[in-house]
């Protein structure tokens, strides 16, 4: 599932391949105006696989190779990415009481990478992101989390809403943490399946993400700063769900 760093792919055919081979795409660039039979392929893939892409002018593609690229090129993923709606079942499958964390509109590389270090050691099985507005999973993703990236399944998902309905039909509780809440997280039991849902520092949870949630809680803040830092946040959330799954 894994590749050891992003490679850039350039050309029609190059291009069609990595994409019906499943191979993730972090950037992809398309000269505007672009006509033909291999061109008309490729955008029938992206439609089906909905890959997001950038129309830019010829003198952009110069830039990034001096190749033939044939009006496109694209930085494939050093990670390959899973469907939530495949792997869930397979946790179950497994014996296992899900452990998930969503990471909604987190965009800073290093708190993203920081975060599915600690979400690797605190038993988490997957961290799920959206495909628009989430941190790229990079080189300096994949070094913030000392390789954690590597060893923890991420769903890019190209609509988080539908996948939190996804898991509340399948059984998971959804949690929200926000500071809004009233209800302190030390007081709620968080021993069945569970997707712990955590927003940015500017905005936090998006309105139609906390929507969904089963139950809104927040951790106490004895300071004039009012939240913590998203990674320290849910390193602290994670390691209170470890010890009551453990019966500390």
């Amino acid at each position: 599932m894994i590749h050891s760093s992003s490679k850039p792919v350039y050309g029609l055919r190059p291009l069609i391949e990595a994409i019906e081979s499943g191979k993730t795409l972090n950037k992809l660039f398309l000269q505007k105006g672009l006509r033909g039979a291999n061109y008309q392929i490729l955008h029938e893939l992206i439609r089906k696989h909905r890959i997001p892409f950038q129309g830019v002018p010829l003198e952009k593609l110069n830039r990034l190779t001096q190749k033939n690229h044939q009006g496109v090129f694209a930085f494939m993923s050093p990670v390959d990415f899973y469907r939530l709606e495949d792997l869930l079942p397979q946790i179950y499958e497994a014996g296992k009481t899900p452990l998930l964390l969503v990471l909604d509109g987190i965009t800073d590389v290093r708190n993203f990478g920081a975060i599915v270090r600690t979400a690797e050691c605190g038993g988490v099985d997957a961290v799920i992101i959206p495909a628009k507005g989430a941190a790229p999973v990079n080189d300096d993703a994949i070094k913030t989390s000392a390789g954690a990236i590597f060893k923890l399944p991420v769903c890019k998902e190209n609509d988080l809403v539908r996948s939190l309905r996804f898991l509340k039909n399948s059984g998971v509780r959804l949690i929200a943490a926000t500071e809004k809440a009233g209800a302190i997280f030390y007081k709620s039991e968080l021993l069945g399946p569970l997707a712990i849902i955590l927003g940015n520092e500017e905005e936090g949870i998006s309105s139609s993400c906390l929507a969904l949630a089963d139950e809104r809680l927040k951790l106490p803040v004895l300071g004039e700063i009012t939240s913590l830092n998203v990674s320290v946040a849910s390193g602290v959330l994670l390691y209170e769900t470890m010890r009551q799954r453990l019966g500390l």
